[in-house]
């Protein structure tokens, strides 16, 4: 029954946790030429609850999120994140490897892979295909998100399909930014399942701190339970 319920949880949520970083680009050619073709980023994050499209993965417990990521000048870039899990058979830990291709200018694109692992139960990992869009209008950043995770053993044998947006709207001379977000998916690990989310971010410091409020149209054995979820993070 455990292994049925994280499976079903590892695959259904940030855009984030929001899970794979994108790469961050050089705002100029004088970063660019300090920096070189190369540019390594990272950070770390401790979340509240680690959810992901709108299911918890820590059984609502704190989780912490290191991330890492190289990317190149011509916009490819590679990279891992993790996290610590619930208690699952493995090793209550989870470990992303991504790669893809990103760019633009007015409209910006990212178009990539991610492989879900779990160390000590293999039989989770999973790939899933992304492609992310997104564009500002006045004060707001919206974009768009659409995974494919073909059919394969970590998936049962299924395939799964999920499509999000999301918004940010930052508040005029202000650290605040307001958050939302919004996802469907349907397939191995949700048929017809909503996810969504609102919050607010805050720059303080070098540091992002961020608190949503975050819900599902699933139970999911009570992890997909609306609830509150707080956040602090810091990059480079």
């Amino acid at each position: 029954m455990r292994k049925s319920i994280f499976k079903l949880a590892a695959a259904c949520a940030v855009l984030g946790s929001m899970s794979a970083a994108a790469p961050a680009f050089a705002q100029d050619e004088a970063a660019e030429e300090a920096e070189g073709p190369i540019t390594i980023s990272g950070g770390i994050a401790v979340v509240s609850d680690y959810r992901f499209r709108g299911v918890s993965l820590s059984d609502k417990d704190f989780a912490v999120q290191p991330t890492l990521t190289v990317s190149h000048e011509s916009g490819f870039y590679v990279g891992v994140w993790g996290s610590n899990l619930a208690e699952n058979p493995g090793d209550d830990v989870e470990v992303d490897l991504y790669a893809g291709f990103a760019g633009g200018d007015a409209v910006t694109y990212d178009l990539g892979v991610t492989y879900y692992m779990y160390p000590g139960v293999s039989s989770f990992n999973y790939a899933e295909i992304i492609g992310k869009v997104g564009t500002t209008v006045g004060p707001a950043t919206i974009g768009g998100v659409l995974a494919y995770a073909p059919s394969q053993d970590g998936t049962g044998n299924t395939d799964n399909v999920y499509v999000g947006t999301t918004a940010t709207i930052a508040l005029p001379e202000s650290p605040i930014s307001i958050t939302g977000s919004f996802g469907y998916e349907d397939g191995a690990f949700g048929n017809d399942k909503l996810d969504w989310s609102l919050g607010l971010t805050a720059e303080v410091s070098g540091f992002t701190l961020g608190a949503s409020y975050v819900d599902t149209n699933r139970f999911v054995g009570g992890l997909g339970k609306a609830g509150a979820v707080f956040s602090i993070s810091y990059g480079f």
